[in-house]
């Protein structure tokens, strides 16, 4: 049963439930980029990433990866286990794209021989900087036994997610892995979302893009790419 709204972010509302250990994420027709520089109301955004993410979450649950989703109630919410944040972010590159690209002066979609992995202070006003773990322990936002068990998730996660992505013709480019300590246990589990919203797709005939980008680069058909990427995964 939905209850008082507990938080509500730019894209997203969280209410409490009769469980204390439960909560119901509800995803808004909402669509922001570059810290909420830019902001736009897609309508049908919130049904289409509401449904991949549940997708997502529910088969890393499906291949013991630990998350907070337990079940989609509905097209735009999903029941989800509590979770004391952690602000950070685990960050994994098969590509250099975007920010990373420009930063270290390579060709957008550079591949390197191996996957990078970023560790990222999840702060807005600092814009979400990069830290290292002594860094982010000096700063009381984990420890280094947690920073280890975060990693150890992520590059687990990023290995299934890739797979399964190559499955649909969809390359993995990047990833954005959020994590919570969940409220019934204190165990590490993977948070929020898994989306275009959080990960580079790019179709691995032609190199098109089906995630964000196409907001942040102007590239329009947003909804679409999104729902196409549901179709493909849903065709596995």
């Amino acid at each position: 049963m939905k209850k008082e709204l507990i938080f509500e972010g730019n894209e997203k509302r969280v209410y409490a439930t009769e469980n204390p250990d439960q909560v119901i994420f509800h995803f808004k027709d909402v669509m922001v980029a570059y810290n909420n520089v830019k902001r736009a109301r897609l309508t049908g955004k919130g049904v289409v990433t509401n449904k991949i993410s549940a997708f997502l979450l529910g088969y890393l649950n499906d291949c013991g990866i630990p998350t907070h989703f337990i079940k989609r109630i509905d097209e735009r919410e999903q029941l989800c286990r509590k979770i004391e944040i952690i602000p950070l972010e685990v960050v994994f590159h098969n590509r250099m794209a975007g920010t990373l690209a420009a930063k270290l002066g390579v060709e957008d979609g550079f591949k390197p021989s191996n996957t990078i992995v970023d560790l990222c202070y999840n702060n807005d006003e600092l814009g979400d900087p990069l830290v290292n773990s002594d860094q982010a322990v000096a700063l009381s936002l984990a420890s280094y036994d947690e920073l280890e068990v975060m990693f150890s998730i992520a590059k687990r996660a990023g290995k299934l997610l890739s797979e399964l992505f190559h499955k649909a013709g969809i390359e993995l480019v990047d990833a954005k892995i959020e994590f919570g300590r969940a409220s019934d246990s204190g165990q590490i589990i993977i948070s929020d979302e898994i989306s275009p919203d959080t990960c580079r797709l790019w179709d691995e005939q032609t190199g098109e893009r089906f995630d964000k980008d196409r907001f942040r680069l102007d590239l329009g058909d947003i909804i679409p790419a999104y729902n196409l990427v549901l179709e493909r995964l849903e065709s596995i």
